[in-house]
């Protein structure tokens, strides 16, 4: 049973503002299909749909490459541009549902210098449950508030320094309240039966393995992969999920290149059920014509129209 998640960045269909034009989008297809072809999920969880068009034309694109059964499902609350996340699969789905509003307790955050709050995940988590050789498996993906941050009238950069400042505590409380209603999703998920229940969280998370935000999705603290108490049972085990990213060869730990430099900011996150089934973990960074991941800047621009991801898709193979 293989899981993959990737970001395949701005995957919109032809006709709207900028939006690619038919042949970029044909160009960007056959290079999506190419790298999910090779790759060969079971699962395949996304981020970055532009619409659902888009999202029926790569799964369409992927049957008639594969010959394979491919269905998809995308959530029902995208962001402002449209962005949405979903999963494709070639098993039967079982069941769906969408997560959207902040958990209980947490109470909205202010998101800009007006003082405007946000009380929803800017871009919706969406479950789906598919069936399996050994029982259900249940993939929770999500695309968290980015660290590339934007001002007012779509300014990629800041007038000052305190807006700087201002504007990345904006994104951080979002992404910290994102991440927290995504805990609680899975949560109820697990219900306190980890050691039975078989939940991947998968999702470009923006932030990296040891950023706190990123912490909270594991829940309960220690047993991580590598140390010494990953094997060994406690009373965490039923909440907790277990990073893949310490399975990924070090030399290969990224999955986007920002200014040169190569950052995990998507994760696969598993439950203690499937910690015991793991096979291998691994990130494809050959996801471009020609090989290599584009090293990218605040500014997301440039990219409009190019084939490919500027992300590359993090995979874990599961005996379930």
């Amino acid at each position: 049973m293989r899981v993959v998640t990737w970001n395949v960045e701005n995957l919109f269909s032809p006709g709207g503002e900028d939006t690619p034009s038919p042949e970029e989008h044909a160009a960007t297809l056959e290079t999506l299909t190419g790298v999910v072809a090779a790759l060969a999920p079971d699962v395949l969880a996304v981020q970055e749909i532009g619409d659902e068009r888009a999202l029926d034309d790569l799964t369409a694109s992927l049957r008639a490459a594969t010959g394979g059964d491919w269905v998809s499902r995308a959530s029902r609350a995208p962001d402002s541009r449209g962005i949405r996340v979903g999963v494709l699969t070639t098993r039967d789905v079982v069941a769906t549902d969408d997560v959207e509003a902040f958990a209980p307790r947490l109470r909205p955050v202010q998101v800009d210098d007006s003082g405007t709050t946000q009380d929803r995940l800017g871009r919706g988590a969406l479950l789906v449950t598919v069936a399996a050789d050994s029982g259900p498996l249940h993939v929770l993906t999500a695309h968290l508030k980015s660290k590339l941050l934007t001002y007012p009238g779509g300014r990629f950069g800041p007038r000052d320094e305190g807006e700087r400042a201002r504007a990345g505590a904006y994104a951080l409380y979002r992404r910290a309240a994102e991440a927290a209603t995504l805990r609680v999703a899975a949560n109820r998920v697990l219900d306190g039966r980890g050691d039975s229940v078989a939940l991947v969280v998968a999702g470009d998370m923006n932030d990296t393995t040891d950023a706190a935000t990123t912490q909270v999705l594991q829940g309960p603290p220690g047993s991580e992969i590598g140390t010494a108490g990953e094997r060994i049972p406690d009373r965490g085990d039923p909440w907790r999920l277990w990073n893949v990213a310490p399975l990924i060869p070090e030399e290969r730990r990224f999955s986007r290149v920002y200014r040169g430099s190569g950052e995990l900011i998507d994760h696969l996150l598993v439950s203690r059920a499937l910690l015991e089934r793991i096979d291998g973990a691994d990130a494809a960074i050959d996801v471009q014509p020609g090989g290599g991941l584009p090293s990218v800047t605040d500014d997301p621009r440039p990219r409009i129209g190019t084939p490919g991801s500027d992300h590359a898709p993090v995979v874990v193979d599961l005996d379930w």
